[in-house]
């Protein structure tokens, strides 16, 4: 195969939905980005390569080396990426049967993207699993951070999430308390983004309930107080999470209730925190820990941002 027959663009901040990507519409979103490479290949371009390399390696297949498995775009994707992109399911599965055990499969593009994280984002959780059970590395991270369980998590794949948890015993505890590099793990993030079933699902399978994002100290309480969302916090309480847990400025998740409208929380966690940890903790010069942050992206809970 010629890979210089693939056309190229450089890195974008944009994030492509499976329907977008096929029509070429970009959509703008500051990670989980797709491969920069969704229109590196024309669609009958591709299925030309791939019909190209499924004959070289039908020819050959004990063959280690394979020339589709060393082509790759300028943005770092490989065959396998695009395949899996544009959901050219057949192409994606025998690349991965021929590569059982080889690390193509855990080849990763200019955003550390490897081939199961983009299985996950295109929510073709056949792909997850063949991936897994063919030797890719769930314990690889993307450019923020994340594992393909963290983007699971994220997204609110069920399916995915399933798909991963039941391959990866061996390395589910480490993968699941992994922290990205903006401080959360995989409860954290399943919690900002509000999915129940994911949250009941990961405390289950061993996940610290009361874990500490690492930029402020908060657990998925005190995430789920800032959110507003009452039936998540009922949800973490009926689960066994701390409510006298602090954060790093001292404040517990009903501290967290001050100045929010939601009485059906701040009932519940005024019932059962503790008596002397109700007041707020030198509430006038901490009152700036007390406001409103911004919900975008997974980072809105940091505390300090960089490059304003």
């Amino acid at each position: 195969m010629d890979a210089q027959r693939m056309s190229h663009r450089s890195p974008t901040d944009y994030s492509y939905g499976v329907a977008e990507a096929k029509q070429g519409k970009m959509l703008p979103s500051h990670e989980d980005r797709f491969d920069s490479g969704l229109d590196s290949l024309k669609e009958d371009e591709l299925v030309a390569e791939l019909e190209d390399m499924s004959v070289s390696a039908s020819e050959d297949a004990e063959q280690d080396y394979e020339p589709w498995r060393a082509a790759a775009t300028e943005d770092g994707d490989t065959f396998l990426h695009l395949a899996i992109i544009h959901e050219a399911t057949d192409h994606a599965l025998q690349m991965i049967k021929l590569s059982h055990g080889h690390p193509f499969l855990n080849a990763q593009n200019n955003q550390r993207q490897t081939a199961l994280h983009l299985a996950v984002i295109t929510e073709q959780p056949q792909l997850v699993d063949r991936l897994l059970k063919a030797g890719a590395d769930p314990r690889l991270a993307d450019n923020s951070g994340n594992t393909a369980l963290h983007v699971a998590c994220k997204r609110g794949s069920l399916a995915c999430f399933g798909v991963i948890t039941q391959n990866c015993q061996r390395h589910l505890a480490s993968i699941v308390s992994f922290p990205n590099y903006s401080g959360h793990n995989c409860l954290h993030l399943a919690s900002i983004n509000g999915y129940v079933s994911l949250v009941e699902n990961l405390v289950r399978l061993g996940a610290d309930i009361d874990a500490q994002e690492q930029c402020s100290g908060r657990t998925s309480l005190h995430l789920a107080v800032d959110l507003q969302n009452p039936t998540l916090v009922h949800c973490l309480l009926s689960l066994g999470a701390d409510v006298n847990c602090s954060n790093y400025g001292g404040f517990t998740p009903y501290h967290l209730t001050y100045g929010r409208q939601n009485e059906e929380i701040h009932r519940q966690l005024y019932e059962q925190t503790a008596q002397e940890l109700r007041e707020l903790p030198d509430s006038e010069s901490d009152e700036s820990d007390m406001e409103d942050v911004n919900l975008s992206e997974d980072e809105l809970y940091d505390d300090i941002k960089f490059g304003k």
